[in-house]
Formats: structure tokens, sequence, C-alpha cells
């Protein structure tokens, strides 16, 4: 097989031409190509076929020169890429628009506007038609008319309402990082400032013992109404009767019948009133209407009266309790001062942290013999928790720690009676 000179395939080494086929397919058509190929060049070039542009288009008798052909003419350079020269070429030939009507010589119609478009629905009495298919009403609304006009990124308007700003807790905090120790936390303290914190050391454990005994007799408390409860259930069950559920006596029938029966008193008909007694009672229904409505006359009269006294006591009781507002604020903000130890934050409490003292014979009285006391990590991680850095929360216990371990026994085990 050879190829074209314009690059299209070619199978003329064919020795056999037998058949209409062969030479149809064989045939030499080098010349029409190229024919054809130099049509399609000279289009690129000038935009159509030189044979069909007049003299006028393709000749000009220049007389006079131009200075800026120069300057316009490209410029031969070595340095510019093959690449760059042949995207440099650009054709003639107008580009294929994907709309059909839309070459250089069609004028588009001009679009209408929404105010002719609304004026001639007017006119025409229809109405138009909102994204949904309903009717809508013709006149823009008022979000739509004032579209556009608020920025987001200005600044907030003079009158506009703002959030109520409240300071976090840590800002009224004015405890330090590192807190300074206790006098009685030294390796030779003072007599009177370790018996001191010995002192505050036992009263914690003290109040943490009896916590604990609170929840052990709270827990005995519980055990011992569920015993109780489950004996009387168990003392007032009747068989085949669920706990819980009362079941009535059975009587005799010949019992009933032997006994004496009461006679059940008539119940007396209330008798109609007649129309004295009927005229009777409405008077004294109206004088006692008319009681009430004097009376609810008078506490309104000395209610008006005495209204200038009334908002002199509610403004007094309102500056009282203001006063007490401010001053429970204040005594909150000096407590907040010394830190969160001790208060309740969200669901859990800010643990106050343990006192590391040791006893009259474990103290060293020198720093060669000093052991330490206390844990940093910890020590840091409670005063986060003070100063509202860190929330509080309860322990969490690790997977290991709840897992069990699962015993089984295979069936070789199970059978080993019957197998031996």
């Amino acid at each position: 097989m050879t190829s074209s000179s314009i690059g299209a395939p070619s199978q003329r080494s064919q020795s056999s031409r037998k058949g209409k086929r062969a030479w149809r397919k064989n045939v030499d058509l080098d010349e029409v190509e190229e024919g054809l190929e130099e049509l399609r060049t000279e289009e690129r070039l000038s935009g159509a076929a030189l044979q069909k542009k007049k003299d006028g288009e393709l000749f000009h008798i220049d007389v006079t020169g131009d200075n800026r052909v120069r300057k316009t003419l490209p410029k031969f350079s070595e340095r510019v890429l093959t690449s760059t020269k042949i995207l440099a070429q650009r054709s003639a030939v107008p580009a294929v628009l994907s709309r059909a009507g839309g070459g250089a010589g069609t004028k588009r119609k001009p679009a209408l506007s929404h105010d002719d478009k609304t004026r001639l629905l007017r006119v025409g009495k229809r109405l138009r038609r909102g994204p949904s298919g309903r009717s809508a009403l013709l006149e823009l609304s008022e979000a739509a008319s004032h579209a556009g006009s608020y920025d987001v990124w200005a600044g907030a308007a003079p009158g506009a309402v703002s959030a109520p700003q409240t300071d976090p807790l840590r800002a009224h905090i004015a405890v330090p990082a590192v807190p300074a120790p206790h006098e009685g936390t030294s390796y030779n303290p003072p007599v009177t400032a370790h018996q001191e914190l010995l002192r505050t050391a036992h009263e914690a454990e003290e109040e943490k013992l009896k916590g604990v005994e609170k929840l052990e007799n709270f827990k005995a408390t519980m055990e011992q109404a569920r015993w109780v409860a489950a004996g009387e259930a168990t003392v007032g069950t009747v068989q085949g009767v669920a706990s819980g559920m009362k079941v009535a006596e059975v009587v005799d029938e010949a019992d009933e019948a032997d006994g004496p029966q009461e006679a059940l008193p008539a119940k007396k008909m209330p008798e109609r009133k007649t129309k004295q007694q009927r005229k009777k009672a409405e008077k004294l229904r109206a004088e006692k209407r008319l009681l009430a409505e004097k009376a609810a006359r008078k506490r309104l009269l000395a209610s008006v009266d005495s209204a200038k006294a009334f908002r002199k006591t509610i403004a007094r009781d309102l500056a009282a309790r203001e006063r007490l507002r401010e001053q429970r604020q204040s005594d909150m903000q000096e407590k907040l001062k010394q830190g969160l130890a001790g208060k309740k934050v969200g669901k859990h409490v800010v643990p106050n942290g343990p006192i590391d003292v040791q006893l009259g014979e474990e103290l060293s009285e020198s720093l060669r013999g000093l052991k330490p006391e206390g844990n940093l990590f910890r020590d840091r991680f409670v005063s986060m928790q003070h100063r509202a850095l860190v929330e509080p929360h309860a322990l969490q216990l690790s997977k290991k720690a709840k897992t069990k371990t699962k015993e089984y026994e295979k069936h070789s085990y199970k059978r080993f009676d019957r197998e031996h």
C-alpha cells in the first residue's frame, strides 16, 4: 500500500483489477485531490477561491507607497517555535455558527423589556404566569422592587437591634495559672501552717466519707423497700391472679337470702315551685347582683384614689429589686475572681483538687531527702478547669475495663461422660 501526497491512503499497487469494484477502489485520484486541496488553501488564505474574485480584489497599483508596510510585515525570527507559527495561522473562512440564521448579515431582533411585556399583557387583559404555572400579579412585589438595594457587607444601621453581648466567665476570673502553694506543703513548714493544712485535708476526707456513707444508706433503703414490696406481693397474691389486681369477694346467694334485708329509702322528688316562690327567688338574685356591683364600684373608686400610692410602691419595689440584683451580680463576680472550684458548670461540678500534704513523720527537713508529691499534669488540668479554659466532665472508663471474657464449653467436653 502506498500513501498519497496529501496523506490519503491508496491501494494502486494491487495487481488484480478484475471487476468494477477493483477499478473503482484502485483508481488514481492524486491530481483531483491536489486540485481540491489547492482550492481549500486559497479559501483559508483569502476567504474564497481566487478564480471567483474580481481583479480589483486581487491586484492593486501602488503609486504613492506606504511607509507602514515595513512595520506591518512579519519579521523572520529563528526563536519563534514551530507550534507558535502553526497557531498564528488563521483561516479567512468564517466560523460555523450553531444557530441557524446567525450570520454576520442577519440582524438579531431586540429583546422585549420587562416593562413593555407587562404593558402588552395589561393591554391584552392577560395575566402573567408565575414560575409554578399559576397566574401571578402584574405588579412587582415590594421585595422584587427593592432587590439589590440592601448591602450585606455594610455596617449596621444606627437604629438596628443587636444581640446582647455577654462577657465570658474567664473574663472575670483572676486566678493565676500557677497559684502559690500553701506554707504547709514545704519540706520544713511552720508548725501552725502544717497543722492548718492537715486540718483542712482531714475535713475534706470527712466530707468525702460522709458522701460515700450517704450513698450506701440510700442503696440499703432502696434494697429494703424492694424486699418489702416483693414480700407483700407474695402474701397478697391469689392463685391465678397477678399481683396488684383487686379481686371482689364471692358472696353465696343462700347466705344473702337468709340474712335480713334493709329497705332502701325512697328518693324524694323535688316539688315544683309556685309562681310566687319563683318571683321571690328572682328578687333575691337581683338584690345580690346589685350589692356585688356596688362593692366592685367602691373597690374601683378606692383603687383610682390610691393609684399614686400604688405607683410609688411599685417604683420602690422595682428599685429594691434592682439593688438586690446588682448586689447578687457583684457578689457573683467576686466569687468568680477566685475561680470555679466547687461550682457546677453544666452537668458536672468543677473539682477542688486534692490537697498534697505530708504527715509529721514523713517530713524530710532537708532537700536531699525530699520526695516529690502530687502530679504536675493533674495540677495543670485542674487549674485550667478553675480558670474556665476546660469544661468539667465525668470520668470515662476505657473500653478494656468494660469488656468481659466469655467462656464456652466445647461439645467434646460436654459428651465426655458418654464417650468414656
